[in-house]
Parts: structure tokens; sequence; C-alpha cells
């Protein structure tokens, strides 16, 4: 049996708490995790966690904050490498509460984007207008007259 063998079926009481982020794929990279943790993002059981080496079990409590999301999630399983999507949701339950808050913040920041589009390039009429307005000389005033603007 070889050595990588037997170390993926050994199973992990401990790991270090960036590692575990990473490989469940709350962040890209481990450095992102340790600047989140660092940055005291990272709240384990209930203490503001601010060394990335902290050694995190089975059945801890800990709460992520990235950007606005926040998840409070219990831990259910450890893994050294990074694995698939659907192997990294394995890792962790997250509370219900939580969930629907999320899902909550997620539904009205979708409902703000569809009522506030990202502007876009102006339209042909609305670039006729705007180089008007940009030119200094009085004249320009009449450019919108004729394009059949009643009021600047």
């Amino acid at each position: 049996m070889s050595k990588s063998a037997t170390l993926s079926t050994t199973p992990l009481t401990e790991q270090r708490l960036d590692t575990w982020l990473w490989a469940a794929r709350f962040f890209k990279t481990r450095s992102l995790a340790s600047a989140a943790i660092e940055g005291g993002k990272i709240v384990l059981n209930d203490q503001v966690c601010k060394k990335a080496g902290k050694g995190l079990r089975i059945d801890d409590q800990l709460e992520i904050e990235r950007g606005d999301t926040r998840w409070v999630i219990t831990i259910k399983g450890l893994l050294k490498q990074r694995g698939s999507a659907t192997i990294a949701q394995t890792l962790y339950a997250e509370s219900p509460e939580a969930l629907a808050e999320r899902l909550r913040q997620a539904q009205e920041q979708q409902q703000i984007r569809q009522q506030n589009p990202t502007p876009t390039k102006p339209d042909q009429h609305t670039r006729i207008l705007l180089r008007a307005l940009r030119r200094e000389s009085p004249s320009s005033l009449s450019d919108f007259r004729e394009i059949g603007c009643k009021s600047i």
C-alpha cells in the first residue's frame, strides 16, 4: 500500500482553519482565507479567531462573513484536499435561520439590480443631447430645440 493511500484513508480529528475554509470552497485560495481570518471575519465557537492555524474539529460552530454574505455553519467533516463543490457541501451544515436570512438578502439584492440596471451606452438621441450640453457656447441650447426638446 502506498503512502498516499494510507494518508487519505486516515480520518482527520483536527484541521487548520484556513485549509478547511479553502477545502470547503468558501475562499478561492488559502491566502484569502488567512486574510479573512486575520481581519476578524471568522468567528469560531463564539470567539473571533485571529490565527489561520487554529485547530478546527467536527461539530465546531463557525460564522463566516464575506462581503455582505454571512454564513452560520456547523462543521460536519474535515478534508485536507480541495475537492468538488458537491463534496465541499458535505463538510458543513448551515443553520436554517442563517440560510433563510442569506436567501432573503440575495432576493433583495436581485430586486435592487432589476430596479436599477447597470448603466449602458446611451442611445443616439441621448448622445446628441449630451454633446449639446458639453458645448460651452450659448448656441448649443438651440440644438435642443432643433431636435425636439422643449425644456432643458
